[in-house]
Protein backbone atom coordinates (compact mmCIF):
# COMPACT_ATOMS: atom_id res chain seq x y z
CA UNK A 1 0.00 0.00 0.00
CA UNK A 2 1.26 3.47 -0.91
CA UNK A 3 1.72 6.23 1.63
CA UNK A 4 -1.07 8.40 0.25
CA UNK A 5 -3.56 5.56 0.35
CA UNK A 6 -2.42 4.61 3.85
CA UNK A 7 -3.19 8.12 5.13
CA UNK A 8 -6.55 8.13 3.38
CA UNK A 9 -7.42 4.77 4.91
CA UNK A 10 -6.44 6.00 8.36
CA UNK A 11 -8.67 9.06 7.96
CA UNK A 12 -11.48 6.77 6.79
CA UNK A 13 -10.98 4.67 9.95
CA UNK A 14 -9.86 1.63 8.04
CA UNK A 15 -7.35 -0.67 9.65
CA UNK A 16 -4.20 -0.63 7.52
CA UNK A 17 -1.70 -2.58 9.61
CA UNK A 18 0.62 0.38 9.06
CA UNK A 19 0.32 3.61 11.03
CA UNK A 20 1.12 6.61 8.83
CA UNK A 21 3.35 9.22 10.41
CA UNK A 22 4.97 12.60 9.97
CA UNK A 23 7.99 14.08 11.73
CA UNK A 24 8.65 17.80 11.24
CA UNK A 25 11.43 19.85 12.82
CA UNK A 26 11.98 23.53 13.55
CA UNK A 27 14.79 25.17 11.59
CA UNK A 28 17.27 24.91 14.49
CA UNK A 29 16.42 21.27 15.19
CA UNK A 30 16.61 20.42 11.50
CA UNK A 31 20.14 21.83 11.27
CA UNK A 32 21.22 19.87 14.37
CA UNK A 33 19.63 16.57 13.36
CA UNK A 34 20.86 16.78 9.76
CA UNK A 35 24.40 17.35 11.02
CA UNK A 36 24.04 14.39 13.41
CA UNK A 37 22.81 12.14 10.60
CA UNK A 38 25.33 13.44 8.06
CA UNK A 39 22.64 14.40 5.54
CA UNK A 40 21.58 17.61 3.82
CA UNK A 41 18.72 19.47 5.50
CA UNK A 42 16.69 19.11 2.31
CA UNK A 43 17.05 15.35 2.58
CA UNK A 44 15.44 14.96 6.00
CA UNK A 45 11.90 14.50 4.66
CA UNK A 46 12.87 11.50 2.54
CA UNK A 47 15.21 10.10 5.21
CA UNK A 48 12.36 10.18 7.72
CA UNK A 49 9.97 8.53 5.29
CA UNK A 50 7.18 11.00 6.01
CA UNK A 51 3.71 10.32 4.69
CA UNK A 52 2.39 13.87 4.44
CA UNK A 53 3.52 17.00 2.60
CA UNK A 54 2.13 20.48 3.22
CA UNK A 55 2.41 23.29 0.70
CA UNK A 56 2.24 26.73 2.31
CA UNK A 57 -0.17 29.21 0.74
CA UNK A 58 1.24 32.14 2.73
CA UNK A 59 2.99 34.11 -0.02
CA UNK A 60 4.02 37.72 -0.16
CA UNK A 61 6.20 38.09 2.90
CA UNK A 62 9.94 38.38 3.39
CA UNK A 63 12.74 39.42 5.72
CA UNK A 64 13.20 43.18 5.90
CA UNK A 65 16.37 42.75 7.98
CA UNK A 66 17.97 39.86 9.85
CA UNK A 67 15.46 38.19 12.22
CA UNK A 68 12.60 40.53 11.24
CA UNK A 69 9.98 39.06 8.90
CA UNK A 70 7.14 41.07 7.36
CA UNK A 71 4.29 38.83 6.26
CA UNK A 72 1.79 39.22 3.42
CA UNK A 73 -0.55 41.23 5.66
CA UNK A 74 2.18 43.70 6.60
CA UNK A 75 2.66 42.28 10.10
CA UNK A 76 6.27 42.47 11.29
CA UNK A 77 7.48 39.43 13.25
CA UNK A 78 10.50 39.84 15.51
CA UNK A 79 12.39 36.54 15.45
CA UNK A 80 15.50 37.79 17.20
CA UNK A 81 14.63 36.02 20.45
CA UNK A 82 14.32 32.33 21.31
CA UNK A 83 11.56 31.67 18.74
CA UNK A 84 13.26 31.72 15.33
CA UNK A 85 10.29 30.31 13.40
CA UNK A 86 7.34 32.49 14.50
CA UNK A 87 8.36 35.41 16.70
CA UNK A 88 6.55 38.34 18.30
CA UNK A 89 4.41 40.58 16.09
CA UNK A 90 3.50 44.24 15.92
CA UNK A 91 -0.08 45.54 15.53
CA UNK A 92 -1.44 46.83 12.23
CA UNK A 93 -4.97 47.71 13.39
CA UNK A 94 -4.64 49.24 16.89
CA UNK A 95 -8.13 50.78 16.92
CA UNK A 96 -11.42 48.89 16.39
CA UNK A 97 -11.98 50.06 12.81
CA UNK A 98 -10.59 49.19 9.39
CA UNK A 99 -10.41 52.75 8.05
CA UNK A 100 -6.62 52.90 7.92
CA UNK A 101 -5.85 49.37 6.81
CA UNK A 102 -5.97 47.97 3.29
CA UNK A 103 -6.30 44.21 2.99
CA UNK A 104 -3.94 42.49 0.56
CA UNK A 105 -4.92 40.18 -2.26
CA UNK A 106 -3.57 36.63 -2.15
CA UNK A 107 -0.80 35.91 -4.64
CA UNK A 108 -2.76 33.24 -6.47
CA UNK A 109 -0.16 32.86 -9.22
CA UNK A 110 2.56 31.99 -6.70
CA UNK A 111 0.17 29.66 -4.89
CA UNK A 112 -0.75 27.89 -8.13
CA UNK A 113 2.90 27.44 -9.05
CA UNK A 114 3.69 26.02 -5.63
CA UNK A 115 0.72 23.66 -5.67
CA UNK A 116 1.62 22.43 -9.16
CA UNK A 117 5.15 21.70 -7.94
CA UNK A 118 3.76 19.75 -4.97
CA UNK A 119 1.31 17.75 -7.06
CA UNK A 120 3.94 16.86 -9.66
CA UNK A 121 6.90 16.14 -7.37
CA UNK A 122 6.70 12.38 -7.92
CA UNK A 123 6.35 11.47 -4.25
CA UNK A 124 3.65 9.07 -3.12
CA UNK A 125 2.50 11.26 -0.26
CA UNK A 126 -0.72 12.72 1.12
CA UNK A 127 -0.67 16.33 -0.08
CA UNK A 128 -2.19 19.30 1.73
CA UNK A 129 -2.49 23.00 0.93
CA UNK A 130 -1.75 24.89 4.15
CA UNK A 131 -2.98 28.29 5.30
CA UNK A 132 -1.06 29.35 8.39
CA UNK A 133 -2.47 31.99 10.75
CA UNK A 134 -5.71 31.02 9.12
CA UNK A 135 -8.49 32.91 10.86
CA UNK A 136 -8.51 33.78 14.58
CA UNK A 137 -4.72 33.90 14.50
CA UNK A 138 -4.76 36.24 11.53
CA UNK A 139 -7.24 38.49 13.30
CA UNK A 140 -5.16 38.80 16.47
CA UNK A 141 -1.92 39.21 14.54
CA UNK A 142 -3.48 42.27 12.90
CA UNK A 143 -5.36 43.73 15.87
CA UNK A 144 -3.47 42.37 18.87
CA UNK A 145 -4.51 39.43 21.02
CA UNK A 146 -5.70 41.42 24.04
CA UNK A 147 -7.47 43.98 21.87
CA UNK A 148 -9.29 41.33 19.87
CA UNK A 149 -10.42 39.38 22.92
CA UNK A 150 -11.73 42.55 24.57
CA UNK A 151 -13.42 43.67 21.37
CA UNK A 152 -15.31 40.40 21.03
CA UNK A 153 -17.32 41.93 23.90
CA UNK A 154 -16.89 45.67 23.35
CA UNK A 155 -16.83 45.98 19.55
CA UNK A 156 -18.43 42.85 18.11
CA UNK A 157 -19.31 44.47 14.77
CA UNK A 158 -15.67 45.40 14.19
CA UNK A 159 -14.56 41.86 15.02
CA UNK A 160 -17.07 40.35 12.61
CA UNK A 161 -16.04 42.77 9.85
CA UNK A 162 -12.37 41.93 10.40
CA UNK A 163 -13.05 38.19 10.32
CA UNK A 164 -15.23 38.55 7.22
CA UNK A 165 -12.33 40.21 5.36
CA UNK A 166 -9.99 37.41 6.40
CA UNK A 167 -12.57 34.84 5.32
CA UNK A 168 -12.87 36.45 1.88
CA UNK A 169 -9.08 36.29 1.51
CA UNK A 170 -8.93 32.63 2.54
CA UNK A 171 -11.80 31.55 0.31
CA UNK A 172 -9.95 32.84 -2.74
CA UNK A 173 -7.06 30.58 -1.79
CA UNK A 174 -9.20 27.55 -0.97
CA UNK A 175 -11.18 27.82 -4.19
CA UNK A 176 -7.93 28.06 -6.15
CA UNK A 177 -6.06 25.15 -4.56
CA UNK A 178 -9.09 22.87 -4.74
CA UNK A 179 -8.86 23.01 -8.52
CA UNK A 180 -5.71 20.89 -8.22
CA UNK A 181 -5.22 17.22 -7.41
CA UNK A 182 -4.41 17.78 -3.75
CA UNK A 183 -5.85 15.65 -0.98
CA UNK A 184 -6.96 18.35 1.38
CA UNK A 185 -6.73 21.74 3.02
CA UNK A 186 -4.88 22.29 6.31
CA UNK A 187 -5.68 25.32 8.47
CA UNK A 188 -3.45 26.46 11.31
CA UNK A 189 -5.50 28.33 13.91
CA UNK A 190 -4.84 27.94 17.65
CA UNK A 191 -7.85 28.20 19.97
CA UNK A 192 -6.53 26.50 23.07
CA UNK A 193 -4.35 26.89 26.11
CA UNK A 194 -3.30 23.88 28.13
CA UNK A 195 -6.13 24.53 30.57
CA UNK A 196 -8.90 25.22 28.05
CA UNK A 197 -9.99 27.58 25.32
CA UNK A 198 -8.50 31.06 24.92
CA UNK A 199 -12.07 32.37 24.79
CA UNK A 200 -15.41 30.99 25.96
CA UNK A 201 -17.07 28.32 23.80
CA UNK A 202 -19.94 30.76 23.25
CA UNK A 203 -17.59 33.44 21.92
CA UNK A 204 -15.89 30.91 19.64
CA UNK A 205 -19.27 29.79 18.32
CA UNK A 206 -20.39 33.34 17.63
CA UNK A 207 -17.26 34.70 15.99
CA UNK A 208 -15.10 31.82 14.74
CA UNK A 209 -17.34 28.86 13.97
CA UNK A 210 -19.40 30.40 11.12
CA UNK A 211 -16.39 31.40 9.02
CA UNK A 212 -14.60 28.15 9.77
CA UNK A 213 -17.70 26.25 8.64
CA UNK A 214 -17.69 28.17 5.35
CA UNK A 215 -14.03 27.33 4.73
CA UNK A 216 -14.57 23.66 5.58
CA UNK A 217 -17.64 23.48 3.35
CA UNK A 218 -15.86 25.11 0.42
CA UNK A 219 -13.13 22.46 0.52
CA UNK A 220 -15.36 19.49 1.24
CA UNK A 221 -17.76 20.29 -1.60
CA UNK A 222 -14.76 19.81 -3.87
CA UNK A 223 -13.99 16.43 -2.38
CA UNK A 224 -11.09 17.50 -0.18
CA UNK A 225 -10.14 16.41 3.33
CA UNK A 226 -10.10 19.17 5.96
CA UNK A 227 -7.43 19.20 8.68
CA UNK A 228 -7.17 21.73 11.50
CA UNK A 229 -4.20 22.47 13.72
CA UNK A 230 -4.97 23.91 17.14
CA UNK A 231 -2.77 23.81 20.19
CA UNK A 232 -4.09 23.23 23.67
CA UNK A 233 -7.29 21.84 25.12
CA UNK A 234 -10.16 22.44 22.71
CA UNK A 235 -12.34 19.61 24.00
CA UNK A 236 -15.26 22.02 24.55
CA UNK A 237 -15.58 22.61 20.80
CA UNK A 238 -14.64 19.24 19.33
CA UNK A 239 -18.30 18.37 18.80
CA UNK A 240 -18.76 21.69 16.99
CA UNK A 241 -15.81 20.95 14.73
CA UNK A 242 -17.23 17.53 13.91
CA UNK A 243 -20.61 19.12 13.16
CA UNK A 244 -19.07 21.48 10.59
CA UNK A 245 -17.15 18.71 8.88
CA UNK A 246 -13.64 18.47 10.32
CA UNK A 247 -11.88 15.28 9.25
CA UNK A 248 -8.50 15.50 10.99
CA UNK A 249 -7.59 17.19 14.28
CA UNK A 250 -3.95 18.02 14.81
CA UNK A 251 -2.00 18.41 17.21
CA UNK A 252 -3.52 16.48 20.18
CA UNK A 253 -1.22 17.19 23.13
CA UNK A 254 -1.06 14.33 25.65
CA UNK A 255 -0.28 16.91 28.34
CA UNK A 256 -3.86 18.13 28.14
CA UNK A 257 -5.86 15.12 26.95
CA UNK A 258 -6.57 11.71 28.36
CA UNK A 259 -5.86 9.88 25.10
CA UNK A 260 -8.00 6.84 25.94
CA UNK A 261 -10.97 9.07 26.77
CA UNK A 262 -10.42 11.25 23.70
CA UNK A 263 -10.31 8.21 21.43
CA UNK A 264 -13.41 6.69 23.03
CA UNK A 265 -15.48 9.88 22.81
CA UNK A 266 -14.45 11.23 19.40
CA UNK A 267 -12.48 8.51 17.65
CA UNK A 268 -15.41 7.37 15.52
CA UNK A 269 -15.82 10.84 14.03
CA UNK A 270 -12.33 12.35 13.95
CA UNK A 271 -8.92 11.22 12.86
CA UNK A 272 -6.17 12.35 15.22
CA UNK A 273 -2.73 13.55 14.12
CA UNK A 274 -0.02 14.01 16.72
CA UNK A 275 -0.04 12.73 20.33
CA UNK A 276 3.77 12.43 20.72
CA UNK A 277 4.75 15.13 23.20
CA UNK A 278 7.35 17.72 22.24
CA UNK A 279 6.94 19.25 25.69
CA UNK A 280 7.45 16.43 28.17
CA UNK A 281 8.56 13.35 26.24
CA UNK A 282 10.89 14.07 23.34
CA UNK A 283 13.26 16.47 25.17
CA UNK A 284 13.72 14.35 28.31
CA UNK A 285 13.15 10.65 27.62
CA UNK A 286 15.89 8.19 26.81
CA UNK A 287 15.51 6.54 23.39
CA UNK A 288 14.23 3.37 25.11
CA UNK A 289 11.71 5.29 27.21
CA UNK A 290 10.61 7.21 24.15
CA UNK A 291 9.94 4.04 22.18
CA UNK A 292 7.89 2.54 25.03
CA UNK A 293 5.65 5.60 25.32
CA UNK A 294 5.21 5.94 21.55
CA UNK A 295 4.28 2.25 21.24
CA UNK A 296 1.67 2.71 23.99
CA UNK A 297 0.32 5.80 22.25
CA UNK A 298 0.03 4.02 18.92
CA UNK A 299 -1.78 1.09 20.55
CA UNK A 300 -4.38 3.46 22.02
CA UNK A 301 -4.87 5.83 19.11
CA UNK A 302 -4.64 3.51 16.11
CA UNK A 303 -7.33 1.05 17.19
CA UNK A 304 -9.93 1.07 14.42
CA UNK A 305 -7.82 3.44 12.33
CA UNK A 306 -8.07 7.19 12.59
CA UNK A 307 -4.50 7.96 13.65
CA UNK A 308 -1.48 9.68 12.12
CA UNK A 309 1.49 9.40 14.48
CA UNK A 310 3.53 12.56 14.87
CA UNK A 311 5.17 14.89 17.35
CA UNK A 312 2.59 17.37 18.57
CA UNK A 313 4.47 20.29 16.97
CA UNK A 314 7.51 20.86 14.83
CA UNK A 315 10.19 19.43 17.08
CA UNK A 316 12.11 22.22 18.88
CA UNK A 317 15.85 22.53 19.35
CA UNK A 318 15.90 21.13 22.91
CA UNK A 319 15.26 17.59 21.66
CA UNK A 320 18.36 15.35 21.37
CA UNK A 321 19.10 14.18 17.85
CA UNK A 322 19.32 10.64 19.23
CA UNK A 323 15.62 10.83 20.12
CA UNK A 324 14.66 11.84 16.59
CA UNK A 325 16.60 8.86 15.30
CA UNK A 326 14.87 6.55 17.79
CA UNK A 327 11.45 7.94 16.95
CA UNK A 328 11.87 7.57 13.20
CA UNK A 329 13.29 4.07 13.55
CA UNK A 330 10.22 3.04 15.54
CA UNK A 331 7.76 4.67 13.14
CA UNK A 332 9.48 3.06 10.16
CA UNK A 333 9.14 -0.33 11.89
CA UNK A 334 12.85 -0.91 12.28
Amino acid sequence: MGKRECVLDAIRHKGTGIVPYNVELTSEELAKVSDFLGIEKAGFFDWAGNYIEKCSCNFGGGYVKPDFYKDEFGVLWDRSGIDKDIGICDIQIPEPNLNNYTFPEPDLKAIEESIEKLVNNGRDTFKLAKIGLAYFERAWSLAGMENLLMNFLLEPDFCKELLEKILEYNLKIIETVCEYDIDGVYLGDDYGQQTGLIMSPQTWREFIKPGLATMFDTAKKRGKIVALHSCGDISNILSDLIDIGLDVYQTVQPEVYDLKKLKAEYGADLAFWGCISTQRLLPYATPAELKNVVNETIAIMSEGGGFIAAPTHQVPADVPAENILALVELLRGE
